[in-house]
């Protein structure tokens, strides 16, 4: 997936994500093997991030992407999380491949709340946010 992940140094950041008990992960799996995964990370009991989501591109528009969001979601939403966040390339950035990405990121359900430069990179940062949907407790 050079077009998503070319990144050497962002690559090495997500292998050793896997490794840290500090993120959740979440693979999917089909007949030949896995298919997608999932990173999040836990900032407060209210807000998690989904730090990494990646399918194989032979698997794209098949559902698997869906499938692990709503997955993470309902996972959230019974531990009392409230709000999801993901960090994608900006769209003051052009690139097809990460227009997609913000537009899979929209068909899930997440709004896009700001851009910043030099956020995770160089370049424009696009945050986005979703509801769990999770009760709140007021503290």
């Amino acid at each position: 997936m050079p077009d998503w992940f070319g990144d050497p140094v962002a690559i090495d950041n997500y292998v050793s994500a896997t490794e840290d008990a500090a993120f959740g992960s979440l693979l999917a799996v089909g007949t030949a093997g896995v298919v997608g995964i999932a990173l999040t990370r836990r900032h407060f009991r209210e807000a998690a991030e989904l730090h990494l989501i990646a399918v194989d591109p032979t698997q794209r528009g098949s559902g698997v992407g869906r499938a692990l969001v709503e997955h993470v979601v309902d996972t959230l939403r019974t531990d009392g999380c409230t709000l999801l966040s993901v960090h994608t390339v900006g769209p003051s950035f052009e690139h097809e491949p990460y227009a997609q990405t913000r537009a899979f990121y929209r068909s899930v359900g997440f709004t896009p709340l700001e851009e910043h430069d030099g956020l995770d990179w160089s370049g424009p940062t696009l945050i986005l946010v979703r509801s769990v949907g999770g009760a709140t407790s007021g503290s």
